[in-house]
């Protein structure tokens, strides 16, 4: 599976931003996600969507995140609304086996695939 974000750039405070994620290739994940990583932090899981269309969010972006996916073009998305500083950071698309929110991720070594990442700044 290969994985390419788009959208990412910056925005005020209370603001709003749209991810996309194209996906290309063979797999089997069970989940489309969406994590986070700011400067000196670990990586978070923030967003997921099973292939039932099943969602789970972190309680930190809970009501202001919608993941979605659009099956015609392979394409998932973060709409991400009233934006907040503390939503600075690198966002990376990822087709997971496990559905992991937070930080502490074990991962599904070769079974996981992640994209390249894209920034997200907010300032006030």
């Amino acid at each position: 599976v290969q994985l390419v974000e788009s959208g990412g750039g910056s925005v005020e405070v209370g603001g709003s931003i749209t991810l996309s994620c194209v996906h290309s290739g063979p797999g089997s994940s069970l989940y489309m996600a969406w994590f986070r990583q700011a400067p000196g932090k670990e990586r978070e899981g923030v967003a997921y969507r099973g292939f039932l269309a099943t969602t789970r969010y972190a309680d930190s972006v809970k009501g202001r995140f919608t993941i979605s996916k659009e099956n015609r073009n392979n394409t998932l998305f973060l709409q991400m609304n009233n934006l907040k500083p503390e939503d600075t950071a690198t966002y990376y698309c990822a087709a997971v086996q496990i559905c992991f929110i937070g930080t502490g991720y074990p991962g599904s070594g070769p079974l996981d695939a992640w994209g390249q990442g894209t920034l997200v700044n907010v300032s006030s």
